[in-house]
């Protein structure tokens, strides 16, 4: 079965998307898929026709087409597409785009028909019920969508009734790390913040709060792993609140390294604003039995079982953030078992087996054997 895997970024770019894209890939063709990668060269300097581990790849410039507003450059790359979709007659189309470039794949949808599976991994804003964005003629297109949480799929359902019925929730996972978690260590303990360094990551909330939680555990220290616009802001926030010397800026940390960074850590905190669409972030610290505080926001609360592995707290409240941390401080036993059950759930509710699976089947079941 052929199926056209078309997502806006992909190796060699490194972020949570192309990793999980890579490991899916080559597991999906494990299982007797033989997929196609259409995807976009970004920023980059990256040839138009590649392979990845022997799998095919196109890279096409959508955005720069879509922002030029050159009917040449745009009727370049949909004549590329549509001899793409022509000679591969894909069985599926597995699209993972909700900005402007989905406008390629409607356009050239005719040329050579087939199923959409259409995959969510961000939390829907504005009017999407019966406007004329091409987001929203493509949620109208695509025979199935996939939710990365229940939180997504119910915001799909409340801006789109039409979807219910042919959407599900697959929920985002990752492959087991081949690092073991080590022991936790309270001397000192160690919060640890990874992410990009935008306002909405809520890392500016966490910093309020160590200054409150060095009054009762001055040892305690902060490590900010990730890099972004908002860094500068930070680092006077740091300097203004005294924390100097008990926060460390990590910077940008490869995937591959993230297990090791999660290691050092007593406690893995997410203070997001915006609505997490899940919190890979989470998953992983419970992959490694770290204990997760978290805003409860979007899907998080779907990843951090609130007093089983980790706790819950009111977005934007810094000082209720505070409490929760001086509370597990106060008993490492606690955090120990967080942690240990943490894990459990991890591998029993976002299973890689349970992921391929669930994906594997909606291929077979759109696809069929058609072409």
């Amino acid at each position: 079965m052929r199926v056209l895997f078309w997502v806006q970024r992909f190796w060699p770019h490194i972020g949570g998307v192309e990793v999980h894209s890579a490991r899916f890939l080559r597991a999906m063709r494990e299982r007797g898929f033989e997929l196609t990668v259409l995807t976009s060269p970004g920023d980059l300097d990256l040839p138009a026709t590649d392979s990845f581990e022997g799998i095919p790849l196109h890279r096409v410039r959508f955005e720069a087409a879509l922002s030029s507003g050159d009917p040449a450059q745009i009727a370049s790359v949909r004549r590329r597409i549509t001899a793409l979709r022509r000679e591969l007659g894909p069985h599926l189309v597995h699209l993972h785009l909700t900005d402007p470039s989905v406008f390629f794949h409607l356009i050239t949808r005719p040329e050579r028909p087939c199923p959409t599976l259409l995959s969510l991994r961000v939390m829907l804003e504005g009017d999407l019920d019966g406007n004329e964005s091409v987001l929203s003629k493509a949620l109208s297109s695509a025979e199935w969508i996939t939710a990365n949480s229940a939180a997504v799929l119910a915001a799909l359902h409340a801006q789109r009734p039409d979807t219910v019925g042919r959407s599900s929730v697959i929920h985002s996972t990752l492959d087991p790390p081949g690092l073991c978690p080590s022991p936790l260590d309270f001397s000192p303990a160690t919060l640890l913040m990874l992410g990009r360094l935008v306002r909405d990551k809520g890392f500016d909330l966490a910093l309020r709060a160590l200054a409150d939680v060095i009054r009762r555990h001055p040892a305690t220290r902060m490590i900010i792993a990730g890099d972004g616009p908002a860094r500068p802001e930070l680092e006077s926030l740091i300097t203004e609140l005294g924390l100097g010397e008990r926060v460390e800026l990590r910077g940008w940390i490869e995937p591959e390294s993230v297990p090791a960074l999660i290691n050092e850590a007593t406690l893995v905190i997410m203070p997001s604003r915006w609505l997490e669409a899940f919190g890979l972030v989470a998953l992983q610290a419970a992959q490694q039995a770290r204990p997760v505080i978290a805003a409860r926001v979007g899907g998080l609360p779907e990843v951090v079982a609130d007093g089983e592995s980790g706790i819950l707290f009111e977005r934007e409240n810094h000082a209720e953030l505070a409490q929760v941390i001086g509370r597990l401080l106060d008993d490492p036993s606690l955090v120990i078992r967080l942690g240990e059950t943490g894990r459990r759930l991890a591998g029993e509710r976002f299973s890689w087996t349970q992921h391929l699976d669930a994906f594997a089947d909606l291929y077979r079941r759109l696809g069929g054997t058609r072409g």
